[in-house]
């Protein structure tokens, strides 16, 4: 959403500069294209979620990418940002079912589907 910004970018395959020409393609749209988010924080200031915005909106109001961020100057606070952030609680078994496209390992030996998580990353 505008007030939170962008998304990290260094989790597995992440890439800053792929994520500013992705967002530039998004920002060439008409204005009153809708965007719908994958999920919300809900940015400090806002009490509600929200799942919706535009072109326009963002454009405008992003709070990573308003004005004329150029393409150094957002990898640049992309990477220093997410250098400063710790690991999410429950990155390691997302990566496992999104590396999948969404579908859960296979059943082992016992019939039981396994998320693994590895002893030295607790």
């Amino acid at each position: 959403m505008p007030d939170f910004g962008t998304a990290r970018t260094d989790f597995p395959g992440g890439d800053a500069g792929m994520l500013y020409d992705s967002i530039q393609r998004i920002l060439a749209l008409p204005d009153d294209t809708r965007l719908f988010m994958c999920h919300d924080y809900k940015a400090p200031g806002r009490d509600e979620f929200a799942w919706e915005t535009s072109v326009a909106e963002q454009r405008e109001t992003n709070v990573h990418i308003n004005g004329n961020v150029s393409r150094n100057e957002f990898v640049a606070m992309r990477e220093g940002r997410d250098a400063e952030l710790g690991m999410p609680k429950l990155i390691l078994p997302s990566i496992q079912v999104n590396v999948r496209a969404g579908q859960m390992p296979d059943a082992e030996s016992n019939g039981v589907r396994y998320l693994k998580i590895p002893v030295d990353s607790l």
